[in-house]
This record gives structure tokens, sequence and C-alpha cells, in this order.
């Protein structure tokens, strides 16, 4: 029974198989990683049902001490990285027709996406020095390592709020929401570490500016891939990680989209409950996803670990997967026609 529980995580190596077969045979299968991910997974969900299941507390705690869940996040970094490589080295080298090259954007970006930052995003919220520079290390591949301060530090505390860019509004099209959470993460993690540095008495160009210090790890980052590959495979590889970021928040969109939370006549926001994330138990996506779906949980207690989240039964459930709500959220009038009355429901039980 444990080895089963550990063996179905493997499924999250799948992005980064995908992704591999994609840059190797080329062609038609660039596109290998984009169908998988968004036409078959979606596809199996459909024929798999939803598991709503929670480990007991014995089964928890022995899980929760099992490194080898662990090792599993570990290991997605120099994966990660090994594929960046074999994307940069057959972009440069490889002659490639348009749509090819469009393939292989779709696939690189699909992993950055879901390794580079969804590991990144679970590795982030552990309090060792070593897995947050993992995490770091992740965020890299998709220039997003702003969103390691933004989102432990300013999404956690304002999610399901108007003051949160990462919690998307009522009747807010995706496309709206890109523009508004792309541009507001940024401002908010400046916010967020000018405060800290003034708080500390410390000066913008300090060591303790860890904020500048990933624009220049970034900057140097592509000055890198500009030096060994050449300028045009840098400017290859930068959609291929705006694809990652575009696949990030378009998670966070149906992760929050049209929840709120109360604000009390002082002022103060009401305490994050389970019915302030949509969830999913889908089999599939929780796997893949290294159980982000069961996104309630995770609010109420960010550091427990992705194989012990739980089910709740207050939290309102997506009526699919999340590779299947993306793919509907791109068409905006049918996505509120599905989750408006749903968030109605919502809003009439739990008062909020």
């Amino acid at each position: 029974m444990h080895v089963k529980r550990v063996i179905k995580y493997f499924a999250g190596y799948t992005i980064p198989l995908a992704t591999g077969l994609s840059i190797y045979f080329g062609g038609i299968w660039s596109f290998i990683t984009p169908v998988y991910a968004f036409i078959l997974l979606p596809f199996l969900e459909l024929l798999i049902p939803a598991n709503n299941k929670n480990l007991s507390d014995v089964e928890e705690e022995l899980v929760k001490k099992d490194k080898v869940y662990d090792w599993i996040l570990y290991l997605h970094v120099p994966i990660q990285y090994a594929m960046l490589y074999y994307f940069l080295y057959t972009v440069t080298y490889s002659p490639l027709q348009g749509y090819e090259l469009v393939g292989l954007i779709l696939s690189m970006g699909t992993c950055c996406g879901v390794i580079g930052i969804n590991v990144a995003h679970e590795l982030g919220h552990r309090k060792s020095k070593s897995e947050q520079f993992l995490a770091k290390m992740l965020l890299l591949t998709s220039l997003y390592m702003h969103f390691i301060i933004e989102h432990n530090k300013g999404h956690h505390k304002n999610v399901s709020t108007n003051q949160d860019p990462s919690s998307a509004r009522l009747n807010e099209p995706l496309y709206f929401f890109y523009f508004r959470t792309i541009t507001g993460t940024i401002a908010s993690a400046w916010h967020i570490q000018l405060t800290e540095l003034k708080n500390a008495g410390h000066s913008f160009l300090s060591w303790q500016n860890e904020l500048l210090i990933f624009q220049i790890v970034q900057v140097v980052f592509l000055a890198s891939i500009a030096w060994i590959f050449g300028i045009t495979t840098m400017f290859i590889f930068i959609p291929a990680a705006f694809v990652g970021i575009l696949l990030l928040e378009a998670v966070n969109y149906i992760e929050h989209y049209g929840l709120r939370r109360k604000k009390a006549t002082s002022g103060l926001y009401e305490r994050v409950q389970p019915w302030h994330s949509w969830n999913s138990n889908h089999v599939i996506g929780r796997v893949v996803l290294y159980e982000l779906t069961r996104h309630s949980d995770h609010h109420y207690m960010a550091s427990r670990k992705y194989q012990i989240l739980r089910h709740t039964d207050t939290a309102p459930q997506l009526p699919a997967g999340y590779p299947a709500m993306i793919l509907l959220s791109l068409i905006p009038p049918l996505y509120f026609r599905v989750m408006n009355p749903m968030i109605t429901i919502i809003e009439r039980q739990y008062k909020t």
C-alpha cells in the first residue's frame, strides 16, 4: 500500500518525459506535451472518478516523515535543467520549421509551468534554506523568481480579497486577469521587499534585497544563454518561459475565481476558510500537480507537505480537473456560465 502511494506521484515526471519526446522527435510530435497535458489528461479525468479519500492519522504521520516524497521533488531540479539545455541546444543547432518551433516552445513552456513553477511552489513553502534554494532555481527557468516573495508573503495573506492580484474577480475574463495579476504580483513583491528593507534599516543596495538579487540573477541567466547558444536562442527561450508564467496564472485564476472573504466593520478580513478556494479531487491532476488541486487545505496550512493535503467537505469542487478548467477559462462566456451559478450557491451557503 505504501509503495502504491509513492509510485503514483511519479506521474509528475510524465510532463518532462513528454517534453523530452517532443524535442527528440520534432515535427508534428513537437506538440506532444501540450496535447498530453490539455487533451489526453482531461479525457482521462472524465473516465476516472474523483477520489476524496484522506489518509488516516497514522498513515499521515508515516507519510509526512518519508523522505522519498521530498526526493521526488528534488529530482525535478536537474531534470528541469536537462530539459531546458536539450531545448536550447535543439532550437540552436537543428533546422526547424516554424510550426515545430511553436510546438517546442509550448512543450518547454508547459514544463516550465508544471515543473518549474508548480514544484517550486511546493518547495518554496518549506522552511529549510536548501529547499527554498531549489525552489528559486526552478523559478529561474521561468524568469519568475519574485513569485516566492509575493506568493508566500502576499497571496497567502490577501487571498480572496481585492488586495490580492492573484485572486480572480467575478466576471473577470482570464485575459484581463493575466494583465492585472502579472503586473500586480511584480508590484506587490517590490512593495513587500521594500517594506521589509525599510523596517530592518537596510538600504536598497544591500544583500538583504533579495528581489534585486533575483533580477540580477535572471539577467545573468539570459546573458549566459545568449553567450552559449546565441541571442536568437535567448529570444526563443523567453516566450517558452512566458508560457510557463501564463500557465501558472491560469491556475491561480481557476483556484480562487469569484470567491471573496468577508470584511468586518473593523476593516479586517475574516480568516481564510475552505470555501475561499476551488478544489479538484480528480486523480490524474492531483498526482501530476502534486496535490496542488487540494488548494483549500494548502491555504489553511501552507507548510503542510503535498502528500498529506486533505480533502475538505466544505471546499467548493470544480466540475472538472485543472487541465479541463484551464481550457474552459479560455472561453470567458462559457466559463462564467458554468462557474457563476456555483458561486451564487456558495455565497448563500456560507454567507461570504
